[in-house]
């Protein structure tokens, strides 16, 4: 009996161990390089536009809605010579419980990757989820 609460104990230590480990993470290895602007083919009276001096995406892009289990979330992108400067929430009352804490965290999480792979808010999955993909939505307009 002794011998088998000791095994036991002894397990939950080691998972408990195993789960606070994370990677490590080289924040150069990570950062995505800035968004290219998109190449424009013709302006809508038929001659060429020219593109960027910069040769870079600039311009605030809405993201899809996304529905989740804690609601609707939308996000708007804002991106200054192709890097990724602001986030916002702009539709989805998330100010509440986890989800308070969760949208800052995840913007600055977005801001530090320069795209919209990052990790979920933990207690936040939900609203994370539908941040997340609202953001890669705006990022893809921003790119078309």
């Amino acid at each position: 009996m002794i011998r088998a609460a000791a095994v036991t104990a002894a397990t939950a230590a080691g998972i408990v161990l195993l789960l606070s480990l994370k990677p490590q993470e080289d924040p150069a290895a990570t950062a995505a390089p800035p968004i290219p602007a998109p190449s424009r083919e013709s302006a809508p009276g038929g001659s060429a536009s020219a593109p960027e001096p910069t040769g870079r995406v600039s311009g605030s892009f809405v993201g899809d809605t996304v529905e989740t289990r804690q609601g609707p979330v939308q996000v708007r992108a804002t991106l200054a010579d192709g890097r990724l400067t602001a986030v916002q929430v702009v539709k989805g009352l998330h100010d509440e419980g986890p989800s308070a804490d969760a949208v800052p965290r995840l913007t600055e999480r977005a801001l530090a990757a320069q795209n919209a792979q990052i990790d979920a808010v933990s207690g936040a999955t939900y609203t994370s989820q539908g941040y997340i993909s609202s953001l890669q939505s705006a990022l893809d307009r921003a790119r078309a």
